[in-house]
């Protein structure tokens, strides 16, 4: 099994939000730091601005809400459930996901660099145009999933299933072809060339 690049630990926890009244209601437009939100249930729930540094999600439910503008920085995500959940410009630089369904997640634009999503399994899951910069998807489950027009310079794929994966326009030059399955996978003239030579190849 690949070793993950980013480890599972959470951050410190200075709060405990188990009531989303507690917090007004909703996340929008308002700053969190160190808090701990446990089995809330954010269903539905549109957000905007939302700035959250080192925080907790345990057991939260985003199913069928938007977000958009908002930060999620250095946070854990822990056996959440994201289904149907839209992300616009957001940016989640160095948070981790353990344990998390991402059914139907969509990702546009926007930062996850050094995220941790190894073992993930986002085959129904969509990325465009996200920086996904040395993010961990090592051993993730990408069959069939949308990865296109990412900077993905610098991930972490061993052992990753990207078989029928989109990954046309993406940055694939970490990629190492004989680590991961790439059966049926889409990709372009400019990445086929970049799969060659990590193959040993040379395209005249």
């Amino acid at each position: 099994m690949p070793s993950r690049k980013y480890g599972p630990s959470a951050p410190a926890v200075h709060h405990t939000v188990r009531v989303l009244a507690e917090v007004g209601g909703s996340l929008a437009g308002q700053p969190h730091d160190h808090v701990a939100f446990v089995d809330l249930d954010l269903t539905e729930t549109p957000t905007a601005g939302a700035v959250l540094d080192s925080c907790t999600f345990r057991g939260v439910r985003f199913n069928a809400s938007a977000y958009s503008d908002s930060a999620f920085i250095n946070c854990a995500f822990v056996r959440c459930s994201f289904f149907d959940t839209v992300f616009d410009a957001c940016k989640f630089t160095g948070s981790k996901f353990e344990g998390c369904t991402h059914d139907l997640m969509r990702v546009a634009g926007g930062d996850w660099s050094f995220t941790g999503l190894s073992q993930a399994n986002l085959a129904r899951a969509s990325f465009i145009r996200v920086r996904l910069r040395e993010s961990d998807l090592s051993g993730a489950r990408c069959a069939g999933a949308t990865l296109r027009d990412s900077d993905l310079s610098g991930a972490s794929w061993e052992g990753a299933d990207l078989s029928g994966a989109d990954l046309r326009g993406s940055d694939l030059s970490a990629l190492d072809p004989l680590s991961v399955t790439l059966r049926g996978a889409r990709i372009d003239q400019w990445q086929a060339i970049t799969v060659a030579a990590a193959l040993g190849l040379t395209v005249d």
